[in-house]
């Protein structure tokens, strides 16, 4: 019966020109007694219409109830009224909760509209204004935080894509502080009634059941497009006492006695500090319990990682008590390997800061140095952070010496870049801890047989698999990694140590080496370096005859290199393969 009754209402929308459209809404804003033109308009309100229809529909509709918006009365208070007078007729009363039943339907449309693969650009633009208008103006000339959350509500949980309406939402009116003061209290509570339950922690892996798949896509791209809300939304703007502008969507959209407003959404100006300090503090809190909520989610990995990029300048210094995203940063740091090195700048300021105990901190910081981290992504960072790290006087001997001999170990197998920021970091390593400068030239006086023996052999103290810097004996050891470097292919890497070395016999005249000259060094930017540099002389390969080998038998002294029967089996086999190979092709 429903189905047949929309085919009817289709088929009657279908007959309908664009030119009698336009003339039911002149119709409708002439007089009232044309007021059965409003629920015929309502029915071109649809993703299904044609752009011109839905579009003229929209105009005269929204030219309708604009002026009468503040006469309506609202949605919880047409109940009760309608309670109060159910056995009085009041014809006036009815037709006014009639309009706001049509109101609700033609937000409702609206909305439906911006959220539908089908609507092109400029007709989604079209429905966004609106209903932002009515945003500004629906709720009595003041903000109207329902419909901006069932806005709000609707694009979060939607299949559309982040870049489609979001964007738009946040270049037109993130920019107004009331706009983002009601933005922090909707998501806030939008992502408290995510369903998460089918999220784990493997979200990258694929699961069996594409129903589950479908569930965890449509919450993962809700779980995307609130971080990416939280991410446009400009920071909330200090105070400090000081007098400030807010810029206002809605003149009234917030309640304070002493406030002098422009019109025309204009700029909001203060009578007295107290009141730009209040406004301050109202998003300031709404601000915290969004992040807060938010972080409380099982992100994607990827929209994990980007949190933690932009955690310690875009969100710590905005909160009220920083230190309450010590669970957040701590269970991160435990994750280990990339996670952990983007989590450590925001425990390094809560830490430093904050007045953060990390007991574990300085164990879990050298169990990250392994050779992967030296072309990870954010080293840069980690590097200077490592360094930031072990500049306390109060470090205990046995930290800085293990410190220093892992990095020395790593020296020997990462590439040349890496080479030079070990060099750097163990320079001023010795150079802040002067105990443990009996590293770099070590005697090991044999006072037993098997000291003779490890004397003897040349043996390491220094136990590398063991990630307790208590427990890896690295105080008896020595930094011999770091001198083989001096005979190291590359020659900014010998070089290096050259100066390391001058360095350390004149300590009172040099500084510590700044690591962020080396941190986000590369193969491209050692070349770079060495293609400006001024080179007086150049070692030049000088021959008599051209050369008919590439080794001659001199060259390796006291070696000798006999070829057997079996590796002239072998070349004559390979040769015969080439030789059947070019008859086939041939």
């Amino acid at each position: 019966m429903d189905s047949v009754m929309q085919s009817k209402k289709r088929k009657k929308r279908d007959n309908v020109k664009l030119s009698d459209l336009k003339e039911l809404g002149h119709q409708l804003l002439s007089s009232r007694a044309h007021i059965n033109n409003l629920p015929r308009l309502l029915t071109f309100v649809t993703p299904s219409s044609p752009p011109q229809y839905a579009l003229e529909a929209i105009v005269s509709l929204q030219s309708f109830f604009t002026p009468v918006l503040p006469e309506l009365p609202s949605s919880s208070t047409s109940k009760s009224k309608h309670a109060q007078t159910s056995g009085q007729d009041d014809p006036e009363f009815i037709y006014r909760t009639w309009l706001r039943s049509k109101f609700d339907d033609f937000v409702k449309l609206l909305i439906d509209i911006s959220v539908s693969p089908k609507c092109d650009e400029t007709m989604r633009e079209v429905c966004l204004d609106t209903i932002m208008d009515f945003v500004k103006e629906g709720n009595g000339g003041r903000f109207h935080s329902a419909i901006y959350h069932k806005l709000l509500h609707r694009i979060v949980d939607s299949v559309l894509g982040i870049e489609i309406l979001l964007d738009l939402l946040a270049s037109k009116y993130f920019k107004y502080t009331d706009v983002c003061y009601f933005t922090y209290i909707s998501l806030e509570k939008l992502v408290r009634t995510l369903d998460t339950k089918d999220i784990s922690d493997s979200k990258c892996s694929n699961s069996s059941e594409n129903n589950d798949d479908e569930s965890m896509t449509r919450t993962e791209l809700s779980i995307r497009k609130a971080h990416f809300i939280l991410t446009h939304i400009p920071p909330p703007i200090e105070s400090g006492g000081e007098k400030i502008d807010f810029e206002m969507w809605n003149e009234s959209g917030f309640d304070f006695k002493k406030v002098n407003v422009k019109k025309n959404s204009g700029p909001l100006e203060t009578e007295d500090k107290h009141h730009a300090s209040d406004i301050s503090k109202k998003i300031k809190l709404k601000f915290n319990k969004a992040w807060f909520a938010f972080l409380r989610l099982p992100l994607p990995v990827d929209v994990y990682k980007e949190v933690l990029v932009a955690l310690h300048q875009a969100v710590i210094p905005h909160l009220s008590n920083p230190v309450l995203l010590c669970d957040f940063l701590t269970r991160s740091y435990d994750i280990g390997g990339v996670i952990s090195v983007m989590s450590l700048s925001s425990l390094f300021i809560l830490m430093t800061k904050h007045g953060l105990e990390y007991p574990k901190f300085y164990e879990k910081l050298y169990a990250l140095l392994s050779p992967s981290i030296f072309k990870a992504k954010h080293r840069s960072k980690f590097f200077e952070l490592v360094d930031s790290c072990l500049k306390s006087p109060l470090l205990p001997a046995y930290l800085a010496a293990s410190f220093a001999k892992k990095l020395s170990r790593l020296s020997l197998s990462v590439p040349p870049s890496g080479a030079l920021v070990i060099i750097a970091l163990i320079h001023n390593l010795l150079r802040r801890h002067p105990s443990i400068s009996f590293l770099v030239h070590r005697e090991v006086s044999a006072t037993s047989e098997s000291d003779a023996m490890s004397k003897k052999l040349g043996l390491d103290k220094f136990r590398p698999e063991e990630n307790d810097p208590l427990k890896t004996d690295a105080m008896r050891s020595s930094l011999w990694e770091i001198d083989t470097l001096h005979h190291h292919y590359c020659p900014p890497v010998s070089r290096f140590v050259l100066s390391l070395e001058n360095d350390l016999t004149v300590r009172n005249k040099t500084a510590e080496v700044l690591v962020k000259d080396f941190s986000s060094g590369s193969y491209a930017t050692i070349f770079r370096e060495e293609i400006r540099r001024r080179v007086k002389q150049v070692p030049l390969a000088y021959y008599k005859t051209a050369p008919s080998c590439l080794f001659r038998d001199d060259d390796f002294a006291g070696w000798t290199f006999q070829q057997t029967q079996q590796d002239d089996d072998v070349e004559e086999e390979d040769t015969n393969n080439l030789k059947r190979q070019c008859v086939v092709a041939v």
